[in-house]
């Protein structure tokens, strides 16, 4: 019998790890590289909420609930996904992965937890900062661009569906600028599209290309579907992030320009042949619509290089970009198109009394720590369905308000809409009374 010296086997061992290697690096592709690259960037966000009831034990009702005396403290658990853009501990995720929440926790790629603090949330943007604090620099994912995405490009999603962190999914940019109404009745704008599969959890984590850039925030998905899912275009996640770094919040914006959807009829008269579209109503004087040059007539066809649905699309759309943030139009005027830049700017503080008296008969005061009507516009709805001087307004849209500069903020965020919701207390009883906006936007 021949005896095989120990050689032979070592270069066995060898030969198969090298072919190992080689088999390997035929399977690393370009998403495994993405994962590797950014997967350490992105973590699990954890929260809780602190919700009363009452009970009495047994068989409960809502009437034994509110009751019976006995307060029961629950706690409700959410989890999402949120990435890592700064080593000093900044967080993106999406405003409804940590609304209401009483505490925050955020789980690392290294099994650590920490407690998070909230920089700055908006609703309308469905956006929130998160800042933890770490004894070293952590891992981040660059947040890239959105405005050259391609219809088709391979993208990837990485987040906590139904809380099995860190899964990845793939696939490709299935449209942009998508704009769409959620179950919960709120509207989604200017969005990216992607059959990459996205779960409950997978909010506030990213969608990024084949180059480990972060071109989008998971956010939402047609229930009812396979492969539709939505993320909010990285330009827009950039402007909204740097205003609540900066300032905890978004600052409302103004441009002064009034839209209406456009009538099939009049956008034959006007020589614009398309289904989509807004019209401009118009233009207030010395605003910053009118310094960029838009008229009164003016077919509003783009903004930021997409789409204009209607009117509906534009103001939803202006509400993506804060003060200072400049963006695009594309006008139709006179059979012709033009191109006009436009630079919102804080909304005037003169023009919120405006709003307030003009589009709700309304003017307040302060009034020894509380917040009251001081007059009521002849002929206004507020005037008609029975509110008098002297009535104290203590929320706007569920926003609580006690002094001036509370009702403004409460009304500017609030001016978009069809009405506002106010609880209003006469003498020791309080009610809600819904309120239309009447007359021209602002």
């Amino acid at each position: 019998m021949r005896v095989v010296g120990k050689g032979w086997w070592l270069m066995a061992a060898l030969l198969v790890a090298s072919g190992a290697q080689a088999d390997m690096g035929r399977r690393r592709d370009a998403i495994v590289e993405v994962v590797q690259k950014a997967s350490p960037a992105v973590v699990y966000i954890g929260t809780e909420q602190e919700v009363e009831s009452r009970f009495r034990g047994g068989q409960r009702s809502v009437l034994e609930d509110f009751f019976s005396g006995r307060e029961e403290r629950r706690r409700i658990q959410g989890l999402g996904t949120g990435v890592i853009v700064d080593a000093a501990g900044i967080i993106i995720t999406n405003e409804h992965v940590i609304r209401g929440a009483s505490a925050i926790h955020v789980v690392l790629e290294d099994g650590r937890t920490l407690d998070a603090e909230v920089l700055g949330s908006d609703a309308g943007n469905d956006l929130a900062v998160l800042k933890v604090t770490a004894r070293e620099p952590l891992p981040t994912a660059k947040l890239g661009t959105s405005s050259d995405l391609m219809i088709g490009e391979t993208v990837i999603a990485i987040g906590s569906p139904f809380g099995l962190s860190k899964t990845v999914t793939a696939g490709v940019v299935s449209a942009t600028g998508r704009t769409f109404r959620a179950e919960d009745g709120r509207v989604y704008n200017d969005f990216v599209q992607t059959d990459a599969a996205i779960n409950p959890g997978n909010s506030g984590g990213p969608l990024l290309n084949v180059d480990a850039e972060i071109i989008g925030i998971n956010t939402a998905i047609f229930a009812s579907a396979q492969g539709i899912g939505f993320a909010i275009p990285a330009d827009k996640v950039r402007r909204i992030v740097e205003e609540l770094t900066r300032f905890g919040k978004v600052r409302p914006a103004w441009v002064g320009i009034e839209t209406v959807n456009l009538p099939p009829q009049l956008a034959a008269q006007l020589g614009w042949d398309r289904t989509y579209g807004a019209l401009v109503a118009s233009v207030e004087p010395g605003s910053p619509a009118e310094q960029a040059g838009v008229k009164r007539g003016d077919v509003v066809a783009e903004m930021g290089g997409s789409r204009i649905a209607d009117a509906e699309d534009f103001d939803t759309r202006v509400r993506g970009y804060p003060a200072r943030s400049s963006f695009g139009l594309t006008l139709f005027r006179e059979r012709g198109t033009r191109s006009v830049q436009v630079t919102p700017v804080e909304f005037p503080s003169h023009l919120v009394e405006t709003l307030a008296w003009e589009r709700l008969g309304l003017r307040m005061k302060e009034v020894r720590g509380v917040l009251a009507i001081a007059a009521l516009r002849p002929g206004s709805t507020a005037q008609e369905i029975g509110l008098e001087p002297g009535d104290v307004i203590l929320r706007v849209n569920n926003q609580p308000v006690a002094s001036l500069d509370a009702f403004r903020e409460a009304l500017l965020s609030a001016r978009r809409g069809r009405s506002v919701l106010l609880l209003v207390r006469r003498g020791r009883y309080g009610y809600h009374v819904t309120l239309p906006f009447q007359g021209q936007r602002l």
